[in-house]
């Protein structure tokens, strides 16, 4: 996963960006393209229980899934993010553990898979 990082403060941000620090107290306008952690701390979550509305795609049928933000280990970052398919709210206790990783989000009218980053429980 790739965030941006000020050159003049060291303050993070996802998902990333070239300029504006999103910083107050800084005035830097330039942001370099960094790696993130890919391990975190779990801070909140919740699930979606109901299919999103047209344009966005879901299965049919539709299985509600978690969502999760998770503070990342190095940068204190907080990035939200579907967590993994089989894992639901019920699974899921704040300050846990979680990876990165990537799963598959729909296959589009072309027959493309599309991919996405999504948290999953750290082993």
């Amino acid at each position: 996963m790739i965030g941006g990082k000020c050159h003049e403060c060291g303050t993070f941000v996802f998902p990333p960006r070239a300029n504006n620090c999103p910083n107050p107290g800084c005035g830097g306008d330039e942001l370099a393209q960094v790696p993130l952690s890919r391990r975190g701390t779990l801070w909140s979550y919740t699930e979606n229980r109901y299919a999103p509305p047209p344009p966005y795609p879901s299965p049919d049928p539709f299985e509600p899934f978690a969502v999760a933000a998770v503070e990342l280990a190095d940068e204190g970052l907080i990035v939200l993010g579907k967590v993994v398919e089989g894992t639901l709210a019920a699974d899921l206790t704040i300050g846990m553990q979680m990876e990165l990783t990537t799963m598959p989000l729909y296959i589009d009218d072309d027959g493309t898979e599309r991919i996405v980053y999504a948290w999953r429980i750290a082993q």
